[in-house]
C-alpha cells in the first residue's frame, strides 16, 4: 500500500511539473525587459495594433504601452481597432480614450507624413493568421516603407504563426501583387510577423530601422493550441484558431461563386452552392482519398453575403490532423471537384482587390486553379517553390 501511495505521489509530481512547463512568452510581455527599455525609453511612440494586441492575460497592448512609455497614436488595419468592421469596408480614424486612432484601411493604406510627425517609433503588436492573402502583413509593409522614407524606427513585438512553420502552396507570381499579397511568398508562409518584417526589410530592400522583440519558449513546430495562449478573433470571420486553418483551406475558393460559409456560424468550414448536391459532392471528394481530412454532406443558408437566404448544398470540412494536412492543396482539390461536377455552374468574378484580373487568381497568386491545371503537376511545382523560399528565408528566422 505504501509503495502504491509513493507511486501515485510521484505521478502527481510529474504531472504537476509537466503542467508548469512555460507557455510562449509574447514580445509584448517583454516590454519591461532591458531590450525593450533600450529601444523605447524616451521615444514618442505610435502603435500598430487591433483587438488582438493583448498579452497572455488579455491586457491590451495600448494600455500596457501607455502605462510604461510615451504613446502618442494608434494605427489600425482592416477591420478597425476592435475587429468589428466588415472585410473590405473602409473606415475613418477616431480617438480611443484620448489617443488619436489612424485608419490604415482607406485611400493609400499608408500612414501619412502628418500621422508620423508626432512619433519617433512605431511599435507593432498584432496577430496574423499565417496566410498570405490576409492584409495585416501588407499594412505592416507599408508602415515600414513610410518609416524608412521619414526616418522613423519600427519595433515589432513578435507573435506566433498560428499555423506553425510549414510553407505550403504557390509563391505569388509576377503580375498578381495586390494589397492582399504584395510579395513572392507562399500562400501558407510559415513566418511570424517579426520574421516577415526581417525578410522583406532585406529582400525587398525597404531598409527601415527595424528591431524585433522575439518571443520566448516558441518553436516553429508549434500550432496555436501548443502555445498556451488565449485566442482573440483576428477579424469578424476568424473567431477561433481552428477557423484560421480552415481559412487557409477554403479562402481562395471563396473568390469563386461558391459559398465557403460566410454568413453562417461556420465561416470557411463549409463549401457549397444552391446548384450543388451534397451527397454527390461528398462521394466525389471521398473518392479522392485525401489524407488527414474528412467530409460531411451538408446544407446551409447564409444570412448575408453570397446566396443570402438560399439553401446551399455541399460539404463540411474536417481537418483530422492539422500538422499533416496541406491546406492550399486541399483548397485546390475542393474547387477542382466542384468544377468537375458542375462545369457550367462554377464561375469566377473579375476585378477584385484593386487590380485587373480574376479575384481567384489574385488570392491564389497565380492562374492555375481557374485554368484547371492538373493538381499533381501544380503541387509538385508548389513544393519546389516552397523549398526554394524556405532556403531563402532561413537567415531571417528567429526560432527553430
Amino acid at each position: 500500500m505504501r509503495k502504491i501511495i509513493l507511486l501515485l505521489c510521484c505521478l502527481l509530481l510529474m504531472t504537476g511539473c509537466a503542467a508548469k512547463q512555460p507557455s510562449v512568452k509574447l514580445g509584448v510581455e517583454r516590454l519591461a525587459e532591458p531590450q525593450a527599455r533600450e529601444l523605447l525609453d524616451g521615444k514618442r511612440l505610435g502603435l500598430f495594433t487591433n483587438q488582438t494586441g493583448v498579452n497572455s492575460r488579455l491586457r491590451s497592448s495600448v494600455e500596457l504601452l501607455r502605462q510604461q512609455y510615451d504613446l502618442q497614436a494608434v494605427f489600425v488595419p482592416e477591420h478597425g481597432l476592435f475587429g468589428a468592421v466588415a472585410a473590405g469596408e473602409e473606415f475613418a480614424g477616431h480617438e480611443y480614450d484620448g489617443i488619436p486612432v489612424f485608419s490604415l484601411y482607406q485611400s493609400s493604406h499608408r500612414p501619412t507624413r502628418e500621422m508620423l510627425d508626432t512619433i519617433d517609433t512605431i511599435v507593432v503588436d498584432i496577430q496574423d493568421v499565417g496566410v498570405r492573402h490576409y492584409t495585416y502583413f501588407s499594412s505592416l509593409a507599408y508602415i515600414m516603407e513610410e518609416c524608412a522614407k521619414y526616418h522613423k524606427q519600427v519595433v515589432v513585438l513578435d507573435r506566433p504563426n498560428p499555423l506553425g512553420g510549414a510553407a505550403q502552396g504557390p509563391v505569388l507570381k509576377e503580375g498578381f501583387s495586390s494589397f492582399i499579397g504584395l510579395y513572392s511568398i507562399p500562400l501558407r508562409h510559415g513566418l511570424t510577423i517579426g520574421e516577415f518584417a526581417r525578410y522583406i526589410n532585406a529582400e525587398e530592400k525597404i531598409n527601415c530601422a527595424l528591431e524585433v522583440v522575439p518571443m520566448k519558449h516558441y518553436r516553429r513546430s508549434m500550432l496555436w493550441q501548443d502555445t498556451g495562449l488565449p485566442w482573440v478573433l483576428t477579424s469578424p470571420l476568424i473567431p477561433t484558431a481552428d477557423t484560421a486553418f480552415l481559412y487557409c483551406a477554403t479562402g481562395v475558393s471563396g473568390d469563386s461563386n461558391l459559398s465557403v460559409g460566410v454568413g453562417t456560424a461556420q465561416p470557411f468550414a463549409v463549401m457549397g452552392a444552391p446548384f450543388a448536391d451534397a451527397q454527390e459532392v461528398k462521394r466525389a471528394l471521398d473518392a479522392l482519398q485525401l489524407p488527414h481530412v474528412a467530409f460531411r454532406a451538408a446544407a446551409f443558408t447564409p444570412r448575408y453575403g453570397a446566396y443570402k437566404g438560399e439553401l446551399a448544398q455541399g460539404v463540411e470540412i474536417y481537418l483530422l490532423d492539422k500538422r499533416q494536412v496541406n491546406l492550399p492543396e486541399l483548397d485546390y482539390w475542393l474547387l477542382t471537384t466542384f468544377k468537375r461536377l458542375y462545369p457550367d455552374k462554377v464561375q469566377f468574378p473579375e476585378r477584385g482587390y484593386g487590380i485587373p484580373g480574376y479575384k481567384l487568381d489574385i488570392a491564389l497568386g497565380e492562374s492555375s486553379l481557374r485554368e484547371g491545371q492538373e493538381p499533381e503537376q501544380v503541387f509538385a511545382r508548389w513544393r519546389q517553390e516552397c523549398a526554394a523560399f524556405s532556403k531563402k528565408a532561413e537567415p531571417y528566422l528567429l526560432y527553430r
